[in-house]
């Protein structure tokens, strides 16, 4: 019996005769010959079926395939650089192990966004969407392989917690036994609690924000990595940033180089420049960028908007970092500034192409004193965070860390329009289906 072999490694059996396990993407009949493309979610191949190298039965029930239909194929392996992948598949034999029905509601035509959205659980079998979760999951794979090989420790936050960590403005309440509690906005504060016992650590997982927006940046249910490191600075988050971040791009790269040249239609130059150093301008040197793009009206204090980061980033073909934002426009435990308590030790990473902030982080709040008058001016309630207040009290350290937002890493990298095609089930403000 021909080995099972997945399509991604055809090539290794050029001249062997193989099989394929996988599912009918479409189908084209010319009198006695048939070509079938196959995919087996490591790629696609075509099936070329001469009725004469068949059995009657296999020539039989290819006639009936509809896509979709799940198909166990067996041929030899032909170099043939007009096909895709560079190899076809000579058919021998053919069994099917379910025939789809007729009505498959994705067709290879045009369809609306709206349509797709709804059958989410069927759109994600075309290949441009596979190709997408793919590289997701080498993007996550490769961000924790350089934090553990960098000394980070991973640590599991909690999903449910008592308190806000980004604002009490968009948090998911829910009933935990009769007590108010949150889905999480971040795992951070936790992050600052198991420094203290491992120095460098980092969580990974969904965060959840109320947010009524509907920008092609916003999910409210998203996944970030989450670095916090003691005994560490705002220089520190930025050189651990900036060589996470090209270590990620590079791994795609050399990994997906197919993917997002053939099926995102990515132009790969602009990644290929991601290296360090990053450059690094004030939230100032911003401001007054702004000013002189034609952004006259825009007041120093604000935090910026998705047209601000895509004016300041147009300026720079690698991601920039913008740092020492205004206090008022900041989480309540960032450090201040020495000398103006008006600006923070804190900075956001704007990826190139108009993608916009995919990195927030800085220097947190080191004194018990400054965080006890945070909690009061953002009139938070203190009892949530006396566990956090402790920190403070018991051995704190200069510290610092960073939050990595994955879907609009993923957008920027494979050159996406929309975030919602970055996660395989999509979380938005008018959809929780499927």
């Amino acid at each position: 019996m021909a080995e099972w072999v997945p399509i991604a490694e055809v090539a290794q059996h050029e001249g062997e005769e193989v099989t394929v396990k996988g599912w009918l993407y479409h189908r084209t009949d010319k009198g006695k010959l048939k070509f079938l493309m196959i995919r087996d979610g490591t790629g696609l191949i075509q099936g070329v079926m001469f009725k004469k190298n068949v059995p009657e039965a296999a020539w039989e029930a290819a006639d009936h395939l509809t896509q979709e239909s799940s198909i166990i194929v067996t041929g030899r392996v032909r170099a043939d650089q007009r096909a895709p992948g560079g190899y076809e598949l000579d058919v021998s034999d053919l069994e099917v192990v379910h025939r789809a029905e007729l009505d498959y509601p994705i067709q290879p035509k045009e369809h609306g966004v709206g349509f797709l959205l709804q059958h989410r659980h069927l759109w994600i079998r075309s290949p441009r969407q596979a190709a997408i979760l793919r590289i997701r999951a080498t993007v996550k794979r490769a961000i924790c392989d350089w934090l553990d090989s960098h000394g980070f420790v991973n640590v599991d936050t909690p999903i449910l917690t008592p308190a806000a960590v980004e604002g009490t403005t968009t948090l998911f309440e829910v009933d935990y036994f009769g007590e108010p509690a949150y889905l999480t906005q971040s795992g951070q504060l936790y992050n600052e609690a198991t420094i203290f016992a491992l120095g460098k650590v980092y969580c990974f997982g969904p965060t959840f924000r109320a947010e009524k927006s509907k920008t092609r940046r916003h999910l409210t249910e998203f996944w970030m990595v989450e670095p916090e490191m003691a005994y560490a600075t705002l220089e520190d988050v930025m050189e651990v940033t900036e060589q996470m971040v090209s270590h990620v791009v590079r791994v795609v790269l050399e990994r997906h180089r197919h993917d997002l040249e053939a099926r995102l239609k990515r132009n790969v130059s602009r990644l290929e420049r991601v290296e360090p150093p990053f450059p690094r301008i004030s939230y100032d040197e911003a401001v007054a960028l702004l000013h002189r793009k034609g952004f006259e009206d825009f007041p120093w204090g604000e935090d910026f908007g998705a047209p601000h980061e895509t004016a300041i980033s147009e300026e720079f073909e690698k991601p920039v970092f913008v740092y020492h934002y205004p206090t008022q426009c900041k989480a309540f435990y960032m450090e201040e500034v020495p000398g103006r308590p008006e600006v923070c030790r804190s900075v956001d990473l704007l990826a190139p192409e108009g993608y916009g902030e995919i990195v927030g982080g800085g220097q947190r709040a080191f004194s018990l004193e400054l965080l006890e008058r945070r909690l009061e001016e953002h009139n938070l309630p203190r009892e949530a965070y006396e566990w956090y207040l402790d920190l403070r009290r018991y051995g704190s350290v200069p510290h610092a860390g960073f939050g990595l937002g994955l879907e609009r890493t993923i957008a920027w990298i494979c050159g996406l329009d929309h975030v919602r095609e970055t996660i395989a089930f999509p979380r938005m403000l008018e959809r929780m289906y499927p």
